[in-house]
């Protein structure tokens, strides 16, 4: 069969959750069917690097899709022509978006819906166009593909979409992250929080990403604590602005918080197991990789309580209300004092991991494909 997919998130050093999604699966994916050819679509030039195998063929599209009237023309006008051209059998997309113009039958992942969960998670022109369009691309696919069955079951109660369409395919952790030796942590210390331990923020900064509770609660344990303590912040300052800078300058322990921008997977694995634990509690996520992430590396986890949260997490951190700075900054307190409390949810995140591997991911959504192939032979 001639699978096409959309690959425009698979841009080199530029890989964030649904990259990383896209790249993982796929590299599996296409290595492991060598009889079916795959033609990747990107919207710009691409990097051999993902070109995993012989069956792919690649094509660069116009326009770069990074525009809601950009996104218009790359699917609707240059997607379905490209499907005619190269005489696909089907459509894989793992971001969300599909053509609404062909009818060549498909697979959509959709990793969340958090935008129809809050306007206030993007800028009103985008919030506007996904929930506009995102029902229309989960109605129009074949199958449906999601990361977690929180997804699957807002996908369905938001959506109407049978149950029976959606799959689930849990993301997986990059293999770069693992633990490492006591020196080696003693080393990142001393680089980037001046020899002292910390807590670690990996994410966007941005609004859904709740860092002003986090603030918050890390200024209220260090009065409590009275410790040097860090809080190190690693992410785009993209969405820095409003509520979040304004938290931020208000803080009395400001000087403690480290921003050290965007790291490479293999630093941010050496970042993620030096620190005391990955604080990450978002307001919502349809599936939360850094929690993964952390297991691999060995660290401690505080996670919110909501959305896919829990069952990412499982009994392997400390959940907390994301609303509540108390529950925040009582979390820090424990990890920080209970070595023993922190060594028990290392060991259950170890048991915790085995449930989420790319591997895994990559026969889940083979099996999504898998139905639709199997209603075009």
């Amino acid at each position: 069969m001639r699978i096409a997919v959309n690959t425009r998130l698979l841009i080199k050093d530029q890989l964030e959750g649904i990259g990383w999604f896209t790249c993982e699966s796929l590299k599996r994916i296409t290595r492991q069917h060598p009889e079916h050819q795959f033609f990747f679509i990107f919207d710009r030039p691409f990097s051999e690097e993902f070109i995993f195998s012989d069956n792919i063929t690649p094509i660069v599209a116009f326009p770069q899709a990074r525009h809601q009237y950009l996104w218009y023309l790359f699917f609707e006008w240059s997607v379905p022509y490209l499907l005619r051209k190269y005489k696909a059998d089907m459509f894989l997309s793992t971001d969300g978006w599909i053509s609404l113009r062909s009818n060549i039958p498909s697979v959509n992942v959709i990793h969340d819906l958090n935008f129809e969960h809050s306007a206030d998670f993007l800028p009103p022109a985008v919030h506007e166009y996904y929930t506009t369009y995102f029902p229309k691309f989960a109605e129009k696919a074949t199958r449906l593909a999601t990361v977690s069955e929180f997804s699957k079951y807002d996908i369905h109660t938001m959506y109407h979409i049978p149950l029976d369409r959606i799959d689930v395919a849990y993301n997986g952790c990059n293999c770069e992250f693992v633990p490492i030796s006591m020196p080696e942590q003693e080393e990142v210390k001393q680089k980037y929080a001046m020899g002292e331990d910390y807590f670690l923020f990996v994410g966007a900064i941005h609004k859904r990403k709740n860092l002003t509770n986090i603030f918050k609660a890390f200024d209220q344990f260090k009065i409590k604590s009275s410790c040097e303590t860090k809080l190190m912040i690693v992410g785009n300052k993209k969405w820095w602005s409003g509520e979040i800078e304004d938290t931020y300058l208000a803080m009395q322990h400001k000087k403690d918080v480290l921003f050290v921008g965007r790291l490479l997977p293999n630093e941010l694995s050496r970042v993620m197991g030096s620190s005391l634990a990955l604080v990450y509690a978002s307001l919502f996520e349809g599936f939360g990789i850094p929690i993964l992430e952390a297991f691999n590396a060995e660290t401690g986890v505080i996670t919110s309580n909501l959305t896919s949260m829990p069952e990412v997490a499982g009994d392997a951190a400390l959940l907390v209300n994301p609303y509540s700075v108390d529950q925040i900054a009582t979390a820090m307190y424990q990890i920080k004092f209970d070595t023993q409390l922190r060594k028990s949810l290392i060991q259950k995140g170890k048991i915790q991991r085995r449930k989420f591997t790319w591997d895994q991911t990559a026969i889940q959504l083979w099996t999504s494909i898998e139905k639709v192939l199997a209603t075009l032979s």
